[in-house]
């Protein structure tokens, strides 16, 4: 077997919908791949599909002694099996048949640091490893996904023909680049679905207050999210939100999106992402309002039960008072407008986490890069990333998103519009935690001077924390409850 010729480029273990279809994606840009699950139907499975969609370069193998060794060296074992220990099970399987230079690339959504440790365990034997963001779901993974891979940067050299030609294609490159040192792939995908979790939040809130206030039915939301499209908004979220609004509910009456229960789950990486902000003291109000509102999405029962014990308490929904004197065509302007600011905000958040990590840890993260690759493939794929690309071109150390020329120019002119939604829900009752924040983020951000003095003061009284002063320099600290009681005096 060793001296054959018929060896495969490159391997992958785990066979879910993920493994299969980006196997098939690798096997049809030309790359002989080899494939092994602990389950052979899954094998077999993948065989077949390879064979039904165009006789593609794809071997299967049952034990993973044969599939290690079916591989050219220096050997590359993409794994796409479950985060946590199905990954260590998997890599103590595989590594005992590989040598020195062979790499081992997890593509599974991990937190860092396990990658980090299990860096730090196959160095020994010398070999290489990659943690590597993959997004763009299945279909991204059958047809071109967006990838973060991040480590050795020798294991990503040994296998950069494979993933240029495997990734979702814009028009300056294949959206794949290294990331940088350690874990920083895995963080970096961690990220990028805090961004999603905002964005989803976002639109969410834009279709609430056009239903709810604008009174607008399922076929004219479906019109707007396809009009949105053509415009700023274009993105892979409005393209399929307006997909979703056309939908009839094949066991009844109307659309099925009102026939689904409003829970929202997750799988945990917006929470870490919300974490990793507090560790780090970057603030990310978007994101946090929007896991804070998938955690109330789950209280169903709570939320029915609050919404009658108010109605008995005299609670009276303003919705129909408020949408009386609304002028539909301007209200749909405003919302787009509003949903856009918001998003430069949400993304001003995520990119100064990456930011702060990125320092923190040494990684050199290019930020234009990132976006550059957000720019297809990937679930936040928008026309709106190039902008983002461009504003870190002109200046690599921007301090925030915000305060990049032509975003704040942005921001300006859409700041009416957005106060207005605002104001508007708020009046009405409906909640838009995600807009909210995002204005009150740039509302903050922007002004000169907070009123966090007063903050000081209080912590100085009761704590003896000490405060600066804007007029000299030096740590101060004031007995105010006894010059408060003189003065009072």
């Amino acid at each position: 077997m060793e001296a054959s010729t018929a060896l495969s480029r490159i391997g992958l273990a785990g066979l879910a919908v993920m493994g299969q279809n980006l196997a098939l994606n690798i096997a049809e840009k030309g790359f002989p791949i080899s494939v092994y699950n602990r389950s052979t139907s899954k094998v077999d499975e993948t065989i077949e599909r390879a064979k039904q969609e165009g006789n593609l370069p794809l071997t299967g193998q049952y034990s993973p002694r044969e599939f290690v060794l079916s591989l050219q060296r220096p050997r590359s074992v993409i794994i796409l099996v479950k985060a946590g220990s199905p990954v260590d099970q998997t890599i103590s399987a595989l590594s005992q048949f590989m040598d020195s230079g062979d790499c081992i690339i997890d593509g599974g959504n991990e937190w860092y640091e396990n990658t980090e440790r299990r860096m730090r365990e196959v160095t020994d034997r010398g070999i290489l490893y990659l943690g590597m963001g993959v997004s763009g779901g299945e279909e991204g993974a059958r047809n071109g996904p967006s990838l973060m891979p991040g480590g050795n940067y020798q294991a990503y050299l040994n296998i950069k023909d494979i993933v240029e030609k495997v990734a979702a294609q814009v028009e300056d490159g294949p959206c794949v680049t290294y990331i940088g040192e350690g874990g920083s792939g895995n963080f970096v995908k961690m990220v990028h679905n805090g961004i999603e979790y905002g964005d989803m939040q976002l639109i969410s809130e834009a279709y609430d207050v056009l239903k709810v206030a604008g009174g607008l039915s399922n076929s004219e939301l479906a019109d707007i999210f396809a009009e949105w499209n053509r415009g700023e908004l274009e993105s892979f979220l409005i393209e399929i939100t307006a997909d979703i609004f056309r939908v009839k509910d094949e066991h009844g009456e109307g659309e099925l999106v009102d026939k689904i229960l409003d829970k929202t789950g997750m799988k945990g990486t917006g929470k870490w992402t919300v974490q990793q902000a507090a560790e780090l003291s970057v603030a990310a109000p978007t994101i946090a309002a929007s896991l804070d509102c998938r955690y109330l999405s789950g209280l169903k029962e709570e939320r029915e039960a609050a919404a009658q014990v108010l109605e008995n308490a005299g609670m009276i929904d303003d919705v129909g008072k408020v949408r009386s004197g609304i002028d539909k065509k301007r209200l749909i302007d405003d919302v787009r407008q509003a949903l856009y600011a918001s998003k430069i905000c949400s993304y001003a958040q995520g990119m100064n986490l990456l930011r702060a990590k990125s320092v923190e840890k040494g990684w050199n993260l290019n930020f234009g890069e990132l976006a550059r690759i957000w720019k297809g493939g990937c679930i936040i794929r928008a026309v709106f990333l190039d902008r983002i690309k461009k504003a870190y071109q002109r200046n690599p150390d921007l301090a925030s998103l915000v305060v990049d020329p032509e975003f704040a120019k942005e921001m300006v002119q859409r700041q009416e519009a957005w106060r207005r939604v605002v104001g508007l829900a708020i009046q009405a009752g409906i909640s838009t935690p995600g807009m909210c924040a995002s204005l009150a983020y740039f509302d903050t951000y922007r002004r000169a001077r907070l009123p966090a003095n007063l903050v000081q003061a209080q912590r100085d009284l009761f704590g003896a924390h000490t405060y600066e002063r804007i007029d000299r320099p030096g740590a101060f600290h004031t007995e105010w409850t006894k010059l408060a009681r003189q003065n009072r005096g």
